[in-house]
C-alpha cells in the first residue's frame, strides 16, 4: 500500500508552502534543488520541513492539502506547533 504525505515547508522568507507527495525526503530535496524559476519556493530557498502527516489514500491527502492551503498563517502555525486547542479556537473565529 502506498503512503502519501501532506507537508508544510518553511521558506527562507518565513512564508509557508503546503504540498503533497508520495516521497517526502525526495520532494523536500527537489524543492531545494530545482531550477524552476516559476515555482513558489524558487526565490525562497532554502526551505525546511516543519510539519507532515501521512495517508494511505491520495484523495484524503489532497483534501487535507487543499484545506491547509486555505488556512491563515496563525492556523498553520498552531498545526505546526501541535497546539490543537489554538487550532480549534482559530477555526471557531472564522464563524464569529
Amino acid at each position: 500500500m502506498k503512503t502519501y504525505y501532506v507537508y508544510i515547508l518553511e521558506c527562507s522568507d518565513k512564508s509557508y508552502y503546503t504540498g503533497v507527495t508520495n516521497n517526502l525526503e525526495v520532494r523536500v530535496n527537489q524543492h531545494n534543488a530545482r531550477e524552476d524559476t516559476s515555482s513558489y519556493v524558487y526565490s525562497r530557498r532554502p526551505v525546511k520541513l516543519v510539519w507532515s502527516t501521512h495517508f494511505n489514500s491520495i484523495e484524503n491527502a489532497i483534501a487535507l492539502e487543499k484545506k491547509i492551503k486555505s488556512w491563515s498563517r496563525a492556523k498553520k502555525e498552531a498545526l505546526i506547533a501541535g497546539n490543537f486547542e489554538a487550532l480549534k479556537a482559530l477555526a471557531k473565529k472564522k464563524f464569529i
